[in-house]
């Protein structure tokens, strides 16, 4: 258990360039101490403490806004950034090497029983408000950006961007056209729809203004 406190403080130090010491996230990352009550409430859940561990896990919500059902399973070096609002569900599993930034759900899609919730491979990284949804797999080393919905398989080292999530890169190579795929700079497809809108909304406009002097010019004539 101390051995994953050890790595779970170092990829805190080593992924935000914010930190400046231990005692900075031990006092000041609610994301570290969200895992650290996970593995002690998923431990107590697997002994068949599953109240006390039910008890442990609303605790730690309350103390920093993160919610991890304590059935979940959660790898090595996982790292919630900044952490707010973050839910994992019961069913969900996450590997090894996850970043995950606030707002970001893992959840189910209905009542049903069983799996319902999604599967992280190692090394993914989901940005900020990306809701995942349902029994699915995000493949290993896969991105998830900002605000995006997934319901979907998502393969391994693919980015996925949108409402609904859609692939935009594979294996570093461009599904569709895109420039950049920082965490804080991935392609936003309604903007891209709503520039295409206002270039055929102008397209229009022209056309409009052509026609309305065509007709004023055939007034002139028809009156002299």
């Amino acid at each position: 258990m101390f051995e994953l406190w050890r790595e779970d403080i170092q990829v805190v130090k080593d992924r935000d360039p914010a930190c400046r010491s231990t005692w900075e996230v031990l006092l000041c990352y609610p994301g570290f101490r969200a895992v650290r009550s996970h593995r002690l409430a998923h431990a107590l859940w697997q002994g068949r403490f599953r109240l006390l561990a039910r008890w442990l896990s609303e605790r730690s919500r309350r103390r920093t806004g993160i919610e991890i059902h304590p059935a979940a399973v959660i790898g090595r070096r996982v790292f919630i950034d900044h952490g707010s609002g973050v839910v994992i569900g019961e069913t969900a599993e996450v590997g090894d090497d996850v970043t995950m930034y606030q707002g970001v759900t893992l959840g189910g899609t209905g009542k049903e029983k069983g799996k319902r919730h999604p599967t992280i491979r190692s090394h993914v990284m989901i940005s900020t408000g990306a809701k995942v949804l349902g029994a699915i797999e995000v493949g290993e080393g896969a991105k998830i950006g900002a605000g995006a919905v997934v319901v979907h398989p998502v393969p391994a080292h693919a980015t996925v961007v949108g409402i609904p999530g859609r692939v935009v890169r594979r294996h570093g190579q461009p599904v569709h056209e895109e420039e950049d795929l920082e965490h804080g700079n991935l392609p936003d497809p309604v903007q891209e729809k709503l520039a295409e809108i206002s270039r055929d909304v102008a397209k229009l406009a022209v056309r409009l203004a052509t026609l309305e002097r065509r007709k004023g010019a055939s007034n002139v004539d028809q009156s002299a």
